[in-house]
């Protein structure tokens, strides 16, 4: 631990904060690498102490953020390949910080609950862990193209072996699949970025003069296709979403708390810093196909989750659902929208990768996940049974708790856009209500009709403070969200100005009306042109 505080000190005095905040995690894996892997204790505790040093790293972003500002905070740049357009570039604004944070808060909490479940290859499980932290941590950060995509790539191959080697039986083709659908995707994008460097004639790939870049709105068109189709298929959004299923139901349970919390928000985040602004005019024009899709998705995940027999596969449908309703929001395009859609992004990290680990700690104890093997858990799990009741009340939206402000400020932005989209966005919601109400009141309550589930232990220490840390979030972000959106809402009115003077940059390029002529039979010819008419 003084090892990786020393190594901490120096990679903030080298390159600054946010430097330190990313590769720490990083530092930890190269550490582990070089540890004797008979000695799991001190690799478990040397990963743990890696993750929490890099939470307690972050925490100044949120303190010295200053919320007044709408730019980039914490900014770091140097030249990397400049004959190229290429630097290391990285900063945060409203949009990313809490991501960042959300990211460096769920590791060591993850790390934590898999302290006992992950017994095979535990060396080569940590490694994976805080490299895939370091990658998250890197997309949210990265404020160069060419850097963003290799943050983008990197943290594909972690998850990919997180879900191959500890998952479930059928953990080869969840992984496969994870990894094709993804890749495809990440395709997509790089000829879209590499189409964006050559057209815009910038021949940088720094996302801040790129904004200023006048993109030609023919071109938009494919250029957002080409970014959508790679933010999608990592949401995911619907059709594009068979992956996760299988995915979740076989990854660890770390694995698949952190693929819920975090890396489907990198598909969310990528729409906000990346189509939107970049690609306004596009956006524009495909809002409403991009509307009903989010609603199917939501609609679709609600409803297919509510016949899930398996618990872990409801929630990963419920994600579904859950970022069809973020999707929505951002894509609403007005204040309300987008700043529903940020703050429901990190209220569904929070919700779901909690309710990714109460499964967990069922499959520990019962090594099913199968509904029907339970009921009345309540009656022998009386604090298990209390959490899970808070996380899933805060899954539905219940007042008080985190998941009410954001759901309610997407419904708000939604009926500003098109009544139609908020009325079927709210049919989401009662149903949201009962598939999960309906699992919670099967799983929990009544009689305990399993002889197996009569002696299930209650939670231990280590899972209290595994799961405490979140539900105090839940009601912190419920009872007080001005924290989150008074740091948001200035990135807001810049991603909706940036949007704005997009339009006007295309707008501009356009090639003005040709004059034709008109006959009059009172004033004889006159030229008509695109803006006014004259007489010659």
């Amino acid at each position: 631990m003084l090892l990786l505080a020393a190594l901490a000190a120096v990679l903030f005095r080298l390159a600054g904060l946010l430097t330190a905040v990313v590769f720490l995690p990083l530092v930890g894996a190269g550490v582990l690498l070089f540890a004797d892997r008979a000695r799991e204790q001190t690799l478990r505790q040397t990963a743990l102490g890696a993750s929490a040093l890099t939470f307690l790293l972050s925490l100044p972003l949120y303190f010295r953020f200053d919320a007044g500002l709408a730019g980039m905070q914490f900014v770091e740049r140097a030249p990397w390949i400049p004959q190229w357009g290429i630097a290391y570039h990285l900063g945060v604004d409203g949009i990313s910080l809490f991501l960042v944070l959300l990211t460096t808060f769920l590791t060591p909490l993850a790390l934590l609950a898999s302290w006992s479940a992950i017994t095979a290859r535990v060396k080569e499980f940590l490694i994976c862990m805080l490299l895939l932290e370091t990658g998250m941590l890197g997309v949210f950060a990265a404020l160069d193209l060419f850097l963003f995509y290799i943050f983008w790539e990197a943290m594909l191959v972690p998850m990919y072996f997180l879900i191959g080697v500890w998952g479930g039986p059928q953990r080869i083709y969840a992984a496969v699949k994870f990894l094709l659908y993804t890749m495809a995707g990440s395709l997509l994008m790089l000829v879209g970025l590499l189409a964006l460097y050559f057209l815009t004639g910038a021949r940088s790939f720094d996302l801040l003069e790129l904004y200023r870049a006048p993109v030609p709105a023919a071109a938009q068109t494919w250029l957002f296709l080409a970014f959508f189709l790679a933010f999608a298929f990592k949401v995911p959004m619907f059709p594009f979403h068979t992956w996760l299923p299988d995915a979740h139901v076989e990854a660890p349970t770390a694995g698949s708390v952190l693929l819920a919390a975090v890396l489907l928000k990198m598909g969310t985040y990528g729409f906000l810093r990346f189509s939107l602004p970049l690609f306004p005019v596009a956006a524009e024009a495909l809002t409403p196909l991009i509307a009903v899709l989010a609603l199917i998705g939501i609609l679709y995940g609600a409803l297919v989750a509510m016949v899930q027999p398996d618990v872990k596969s409801l929630v990963a449908y419920s994600s579904v659902s859950h970022l069809g309703f973020v999707v929505l929001g951002l894509f609403a395009l007005n204040p309300q929208g987008l700043q529903g859609g940020l703050l429901q992004m990190l209220n569904h990290g929070l919700s779901t990768g909690a309710l990714f680990l109460l499964v967990g700690i069922l499959y520990e104890r019962r090594h099913t996940r199968l509904i029907e093997e339970f009921g009345g858990l309540s009656r022998v799990m009386p604090a298990f049974a209390a959490a899970f009741l808070i996380v899933t009340l805060s899954s539905i939206g219940l007042p008080g708790l985190n998941g009410f402000v954001g759901e309610f400020l997407i419904l708000l932005g939604a009926f500003r856009q098109n009544p139609t989209y908020g009325v079927l966005a709210a049919l989401g919601v009662i149903l949201s209500a009962i598939y999960m109400l309906w699992m919670s009141q099967r799983v929990m309550f009544g009689e305990v009709t399993n002889p197996a589930n009569r002696a299930l232990p209650d939670l231990t220490g280590r899972e209290w403070a595994v799961l405490l840390p979140i539900i105090l979030a839940i009601f912190w972000l419920g009872l007080y969200p001005q924290a989150v959106l008074r740091r948001i809402e200035p990135s807001v009115a810049r991603l909706i100005q940036q949007v704005e003077e997009g339009r006007a940059r295309a707008a501009a390029l356009e090639p003005q009306t040709p004059p034709r002529l008109v006959s009059e039979a009172d004033a004889g010819p006159k030229l008509v042109t695109g803006a006014q008419d004259r007489r010659p």
